[in-house]
């Protein structure tokens, strides 16, 4: 049986899914997608399902997600779901609209929060004078 193992990262929130035969499924921390909320992040997740079209319903796909917020651990799941599903595919038409419907499906944002230097709040921030 054929099994595909990825993983996406999206800021500090890690996903780790497998991609295997089945009938559709897809469930994120073992909370079928349905019943997933918020909806916001929901949709996000559906979004590869949708732009993959048929090839989504002979797939079960599990995702475990810890770390960061709502919304990055959802852009981290909907990165996985959109790699596996490229891999069990080996289809370069789907990565191909996957890449121009949104390039964070399949690539990492490098992007992370500078850190915090002495000398002001945060990490370009200073604290104010005057002279007078």
């Amino acid at each position: 049986m054929k099994v595909v193992h990825t993983s996406g990262k999206r800021k500090t929130a890690v996903a780790r899914g497998t991609v295997r035969e089945g009938t559709g499924k897809v469930r994120i921390n073992k909370v079928p997608l349905e019943l997933y909320s918020p909806e916001l992040a929901r949709l996000k997740l559906t979004e590869p399902l949708e732009l993959a079209g048929e090839v989504a319903n002979n797939v079960d796909i599990s995702i475990r997600v810890n770390g960061g917020g709502v919304i990055g651990q959802a852009e981290a799941a909907r990165m996985v779901i959109a790699k596996g599903l490229v891999q069990w595919t080996q289809d370069m038409d789907l990565k191909e609209i996957y890449t121009h419907y949104d390039r964070t499906m399949l690539v990492g944002d490098p992007r992370r929060s500078e850190p915090k230097k002495y000398g002001g709040p945060g990490a370009r921030a200073r604290k104010q004078k005057s002279y007078r």
